[in-house]
């Protein structure tokens, strides 16, 4: 009766939830180009609802789209693949900006035939999809062109649909950022006792009221021109495919971490950054041609003379502008140049609002300051990006933190009047603003102190390195990380989520639990599997919940994505839904096994196992399990009927 009870469970689940989800299927053509140029296309039918992501997008995502060719000789690529134009948003999931594509989506390739023989063209796609409630495992689909010599002249297959890459059309996020630091910008010594110099100006050249706002507006607009010609200039000196490297590249993301101490040092006082005085002396030698070129030059001038303060900012904002590619920098010069704009040309059409402004004094250098430790913060950022890619282990998650605490804790000590730079005025009180100030960075110091003991710190999770990047991964002086843990550490283990002990090899996995006779809750997740992430962290961390998978029962943990090579020998050829699926890689072979022994290839998906690999219960996934009451229940479930 158990076993038919079992049965009963184990075969609504697979009729209710378990389900193979093919969502995407591509068609491979070429055309010709020249006469010795074909363009290869690689188009993905998307089914309704699904969404393959694009090749451009940034670290700690989803798997992009890639293009491997694995052919040696005959040929050579033209630049590199191009896309279509991609759907661009800001996805509340990865927190970051993505770009995809739903219905359609289409690869070229321009190839360059050197060969006067035929050969083919080998290579593969290896692409990921989701839809709003799950990601599947990135596949690998293989592609064969039959090339002919150029001699012989190219196959030509009509195709319909061929495109370049172009540029996202959602920056807002960029956009937002650039304004604000605009603002910032403006609240320097370099620029804010500016305002009314420039009102004054305007108030003794203009004849008439309209004739004052007229030059305003044309000042303002000069003022947006200069910047976003500065951002044009980067984007056409480097080009898209060099901005989009600089967001990755170890070597960039080092030099921008110098190029950024050197800027805080600026703004902390040890030196200006200035630009020759010739330049700013001739750009004021041309505002007396009056007219349009005169405001012109006056705007250029401005950019010139504030450049100590506006320089180290302009500099940040093009380093993180770097990701937007082609697009990025000019989006961003045109946010930070109309908050810069805005405030001049209104004050210089309407004089009179002066009287509001707060007087120039010793919070300007004040702000200044701020800016120079918010710089040293987001300098460690860039390092770390480049120590997480050359995974050399120097700035792990505890030395960040500690940094971080270190630079906050030092501005909160700045903004109560404890510390004193250079150029500061005596502080005889401390304001409300610097007060206000204060006690957002003091509380940010004291939020990230639980860190160095292991604290997820979520406000804060997209800057320092991940969990498992850390010198103690239990946490400081904690070995063992609590009662949840387990307390002995198995050939074959590793630490997984919620520093819970976790096998990553089915067979090592189930050999463990016979020998200790407990039962094997399997986890089938990926690297880049949200809804995985969620579930470990909203669910598993829960006391019961963490107590159970540590210490109740043998956790297996397999990633389906895994992109480690099998050993020749095991690589093997099989049947997956009706296709034949090539097994050559560890994440080949956990998908090959979670598809064909539980008819589904979705994740996260839990199977609760007995020592003869049969289900105690039914499967369970993130749409039906994924509260803590629920996934409680099914481990409770999963216990009782191991132990009758």
């Amino acid at each position: 009766m158990k076993k038919i009870f079992i049965l009963f469970f184990t075969l609504l689940s697979v009729i209710t939830s378990a389900q193979i989800f093919n969502p995407v299927s591509w068609d491979f053509s070429q055309k010709q180009v020249s006469d010795n140029e074909i363009e290869l296309q690689f188009k993905a039918t998307i089914d309704d609802g699904w969404y393959l992501y694009s090749q451009f997008i940034g670290d700690d995502g989803p798997v992009p789209t890639e293009l491997t060719f694995t052919s040696e000789g005959g040929y050579s690529l033209v630049g590199n693949p191009k896309e279509g134009e991609p759907i661009e948003e800001f996805d509340p999931n990865f927190d970051m900006i993505l770009k995809y594509f739903k219905n359609e989506a289409i690869f070229t390739q321009i190839v360059q035939v050197s060969s006067s023989e035929d050969f083919n063209l080998d290579g593969n796609v290896y692409f990921m999809v989701c839809d709003e409630a799950q990601c599947l495992p990135p596949e690998e689909v293989e592609f064969s062109f039959e090339i002919k010599g150029v001699d012989g002249g190219v196959i030509v297959e009509d195709t319909k649909n061929t495109s370049d890459e172009k540029e996202g059309k959602s920056m807002w996020a960029l956009f937002f950022i650039a304004f604000i630091s605009g603002f910032a910008a403006l609240l320097t010594p370099c620029v804010f006792p500016m305002i009314p110099m420039t009102v004054s100006f305007f108030t003794k050249q203009s004849k008439t009221k309209a004739q004052g706002i007229a030059n305003a507006i044309i000042y303002g607009l000069s003022i947006i021109a200069i910047y976003v010609a500065l951002g044009v200039g980067v984007s056409s000196v480097f080009g898209a495919d060099a901005l989009n490297n600089m967001a990755t590249n170890v070597y960039f993301n080092i030099g921008f971490f110098i190029l950024l101490i050197v800027f805080a040092a600026s703004f902390l006082g040890a030196f200006e950054i200035q630009l020759p005085s010739s330049w700013t002396n001739k750009s004021v030698e041309a505002e007396g041609k009056g007219g349009l070129i005169g405001i012109f030059f006056m705007a250029f001038t401005l950019a010139l003379v504030s450049f100590s303060c506006t320089g180290p900012i302009v500099g940040t904002l093009l380093v993180e502008a770097a990701s937007g590619g082609y697009m990025g920098p000019i989006i961003g010069m045109l946010g930070f140049s109309l908050a810069i704009a805005l405030p001049f040309a209104l004050f210089a059409a309407f004089p009179g609002w002066l009287n509001s402004l707060p007087q120039s004094g010793g919070w300007l250098n004040s702000v200044k300051v701020t800016l120079g430790f918010l710089e040293i913060a987001l300098a460690f950022k860039f390092l770390s990006n480049a120590d997480l890619v050359m995974q050399t282990h120097w700035l792990e998650r505890e030395l960040f933190v500690a940094i971080w605490i270190m630079i906050f804790g030092l501005l909160t000590m700045y903004l109560l009047g404890f510390l004193k730079f250079a150029h500061d005025s005596d502080l005889k009180y401390v304001s409300v603003g610097r007060l206000s100030a204060a006690i957002l960075t003091g509380t940010l110091t004291l939020y990230m102190i639980p860190g160095m003991w292991g604290a997820p710190l979520k406000i804060i999770n997209a800057f320092p390195p991940p969990m498992q990047y850390s010198e103690s991964p239990y946490g400081v002086g904690n070995s063992q990380g609590g009662n949840a843990i387990s307390a002995h550490e198995e050939d074959g283990q590793h630490l997984g989520p919620q520093g819970i002990l976790v096998f990553h090899d089915y067979d090592m996995g189930m050999a463990y639990a016979k020998k200790i006779n407990k039962p094997v809750v399997l986890d089938f997740t990926g690297h880049a599997c949200v809804n995985c992430r969620k579930m470990e962290e909203q669910v598993w961390s829960a006391a019961h919940v963490k107590n159970t998978l540590a210490n109740d029962v043998v956790l297996i943990s397999l990633y389906v994505d895994e992109r480690i090579d099998l050993p020749k020998e095991q690589q093997y050829e099989t049947t997956m839904a009706g296709k034949t699926k090539k097994v050559k890689t560890t994440g080949d072979k956990w998908m090959v096994l979670q598809a064909n022994s539980y008819g589904t290839n979705s994740q996260p998906y839990y199977v609760f196992l007995n020592h003869d690999e049969e289900n105690l219960v039914e499967n369970a996934n993130f749409q039906d399990y994924g509260t803590v009451d629920l996934f409680t229940d099914w481990l409770n479930r999963g216990l009782k009927e191991f132990k009758k």
